[in-house]
């Protein structure tokens, strides 16, 4: 693996290898470390073009740190993630690979999208204009086809009469789909997830997760998702991640991990947020 600030003479060869692998995502020996913090571990994992994977775990098992890296939001310390054959993480400079530029990071982030936490929507904007800025400003499309994506798009999230409304106008719960709206309006082959119904009220997390069920079932976007809702894990994934200690402890699809878990730390952390006997 390329060390982090050197050329590197081979690229990664083998099933890890991002270039000869049909995934659309894969992570080949990543290795991310905050000073003496190791928060992923040598992790290895793909996602395939489509597939919808939930990351589920404890607090600080590397699962937004994973979302982050994909958003080049962080760097990592050792490995390679790919996105489509092609290195992510790194560039290509001869035979081997070198750390990634921004200029070339920032080309290849245009096929993923992002709905944070936070809403993160410009308050001094109304929602079509926090929708079509992106779309027209990074990929140069025309202002009036962005327009019509975009109350494409309100609708489908329900929110089509709020168009010309500012975010201070709107719910938490609205705001989020809003936000979730502009993630698409880029036309993402991915998008990322990150716990996005963990900052609403209760009584608004329901409208947001089905906006969610719909385009998972309507899109063939690829979604990785990190969240506490194990009810929409159940329902959306294609498989599911148990991250633990920055290493996947168990991976499966949703009926197996939620019914019949087969570690131990699976079992605990599950019992933990389900209240279930496994």
């Amino acid at each position: 693996m390329p060390p982090s600030d050197t050329t590197v003479n081979e690229e990664p060869q083998g099933v890890g290898d991002g270039s000869q692998d049909q995934s659309l995502i894969v992570f080949d020996d990543v290795v991310k470390r905050f000073g003496d913090l190791t928060v992923l571990d040598d992790l290895n994992f793909s996602v395939a073009p489509g597939e919808r994977v939930t990351l589920i775990g404890p607090s600080g098992s590397g699962k937004t740190t994973i979302l982050r890296l994909l958003m080049t939001l962080e760097k990592i310390t050792e490995g390679v993630i790919w996105v489509g054959g092609e290195p992510f993480s790194h560039m290509r400079r001869g035979q081997g690979l070198v750390h990634a530029s921004e200029g070339y990071l920032r080309a290849r982030r245009k096929r993923i999208g992002m709905v944070f936490q936070q809403f993160n929507l410009f308050p001094n904007m109304t929602v079509r204009q926090n929708i079509i800025e992106a779309p027209v400003h990074v990929l140069g499309t025309p202002k009036d086809e962005a327009n019509t994506r975009a109350e494409e798009l309100l609708d489908l999230v329900g929110l089509g009469e709020k168009i010309d409304a500012h975010p201070t106008q709107l719910s938490g719960g609205q705001q989020q789909r809003v936000a979730i709206a502009r993630a698409l309006a880029m036309q993402p082959e991915i998008l990322l997830l990150d716990e996005v119904t963990s900052a609403l009220d209760p009584e608004l997390v329901a409208g947001v997760l089905d906006v969610l069920r719909e385009v998972a079932e309507t899109t063939d976007i690829t979604m990785l998702c990190v969240t506490h809702e194990m009810s929409f894990a159940r329902d959306v994934s294609h498989r599911v991640l148990m991250f633990d200690q920055g290493r996947i402890a168990e991976e499966g699809p949703p009926e197996q991990i939620f019914g019949d878990p087969r570690e131990d730390r699976t079992k605990s952390f599950l019992r933990s947020v389900l209240d279930n006997d496994f």
